[in-house]
């Protein structure tokens, strides 16, 4: 005799072409596997881009200020700032070198 939910519980976690087999729920939500959310750096809370392609779903993980400075929000705005400030100061010295 075959345990059902046995086999039903792996074939939900094998690859399916390259890809994975998820449940939709009954809000539309999706899980994403544990280890794409690792490879991906994917955490709570972060946004993704949803993009329907023909009959496709693509995701694509958004970047943001965070990810690459550690800063969002009004802090976002001050590094922002920062970088601005010290590029200002690069192009001016490159003129005033004759660059």
């Amino acid at each position: 005799m075959f345990n059902v939910k046995l086999i039903a519980k792996l074939l939900n976690s094998l690859d399916v072409r390259d890809g994975y087999l998820v449940k939709v729920h009954k809000k539309g939500l999706i899980v994403i596997p544990a280890e794409v959310r690792s490879r991906l750096g994917i955490a709570p809370g972060m946004k993704l881009q949803l993009f329907v392609e023909g009959d496709s779903i693509r995701l694509v993980v958004s970047r943001d200020l965070r990810s690459f400075f550690g800063a969002d929000g009004e802090k976002a705005l001050e590094v922002a700032k920062l970088i601005l400030e010290e590029r200002r100061r690069e192009l001016e010295q490159e003129v005033r070198a004759g660059r």
